[in-house]
C-alpha cells in the first residue's frame, strides 16, 4: 500500500520474488483488471503459492476485497504501508520511463486518498516500509500498535 514510485514493486520484486507477483501495472491490456487480479490471486492460491499483490490500494474499501479473498483461502494476510512524502515520490516517478511514469495528477489522486492501514481490516500482521535512499534499501518497521489504537479511537 502507498503511493506510486514509493518503492512498492522494488520491494515486491527484491525481498517477496519468491511470490506469485500481481499487479493491474502489468494488465496492459486486459478491460478488466480487478476480475484477472483476483483470477490470478485465486489460481496461485489454489496451487499453494504466496502471492503479493503490488498496487496502491490506498484506502481500506480498496483492500478489504483482497483480505477477503485470502481469508476464503484461510491465508494470512500481511500488509506492507510504503511511508513516502509525495514530493520524493514525484521526484521518482519523474526518473521513470516511458510508461512506467504516470502523470503527476495520479500520484495526487492516490495522496488524497490516502488511509493508514489498521490491523483492524484483518490483517494478521501490519509493516510499515521507508525507502533508505542513501543505502538504497528499506527500512522496515513494525506497525506501531498505539497508531492502530489512535485510529480505532
Amino acid at each position: 500500500m502507498g503511493l506510486q514510485a514509493s518503492g512498492k514493486s522494488t520491494f515486491a520484486h527484491g525481498r517477496l520474488a519468491d511470490h506469485v507477483y500481481v499487479s493491474k501495472d502489468a494488465m496492459r491490456n486486459v478491460k478488466n483488471k480487478a476480475r484477472r487480479q483476483e483470477a490470478m490471486i485465486r489460481q496461485a492460491f489454489e496451487q499453494g503459492q504466496s502471492v503479493v499483490v503490488d498496487n496502491t490500494n490506498p484506502a481500506a474499501a480498496d483492500r478489504a476485497a483482497l483480505i477477503a479473498l485470502a481469508r476464503e483461502f484461510g491465508t494470512q494476510v500481511i500488509g506492507y504501508y510504503f511511508a513516502a512524502e509525495i514530493e520524493a515520490c514525484l521526484e521518482r516517478n519523474r526518473q521513470r520511463k516511458d510508461t512506467a511514469r504516470v502523470p503527476d495528477v495520479a500520484l495526487y489522486t492516490t495522496w488524497r486518498k490516502l488511509e493508514l492501514p489498521t490491523l483492524a481490516e484483518g490483517f494478521d500482521q501490519l509493516y510499515s516500509v521507508e525507502l533508505d535512499v542513501e543505502r538504497r534499501d528499506f527500512i522496515i518497521s513494525e506497525w506501531p500498535q498505539q497508531q492502530d489504537a489512535d485510529q480505532c479511537a
